[in-house]
């Protein structure tokens, strides 16, 4: 069963401290615009209709990134893209909007995630482990 978009945003806003459903909205889009642009294939469309469909258009949306970013520079370019942001506030951002796509996602499809993304993502997921 896919997670309606109010359901989404409310544990995004929940996650993350969020004072507003507009802050939380604009952390989801960013973040899942970085990470459709390095998630391809079947795991792209697989986590895509997991999520709900404006989530999903923002993660099938991008080009393939030309290089696959760290997990430190996923967090540096969550940080340009979001106003007033700096890598602190972004890491939180990245962290609230990633752990509920992985929960969205389950154990079996995030494993698969993670196997196309450089090492460390797991923390951003909020795994605590690599999986």
């Amino acid at each position: 069963m896919v997670m309606r978009w109010d359901a989404f945003l409310a544990a995004v806003q929940e996650r993350g401290e969020y004072s507003t459903p507009q802050e939380a909205e604009r952390a989801v889009r960013v973040v899942l615009a970085l990470l459709g642009a390095h998630v391809v294939g079947a795991e792209r469309a697989e986590l895509a209709a997991r999520l709900p469909e404006s989530c999903a258009l923002v993660l099938l949306d991008p080009l393939p990134a030309a290089e696959p970013l760290t997990p430190e520079r996923f967090v540096r370019a969550t940080a340009a893209w979001i106003e007033g942001a700096n890598e602190e506030t972004a890491k939180w951002d990245v962290g609230a909007v990633l752990s509920v796509v992985a929960d969205s996602a389950g154990e079996e499809l995030m494993r698969r995630v993670l196997l196309q993304l450089p090492p460390g993502y797991d923390l951003l997921f909020g795994r605590s482990q690599p999986t």
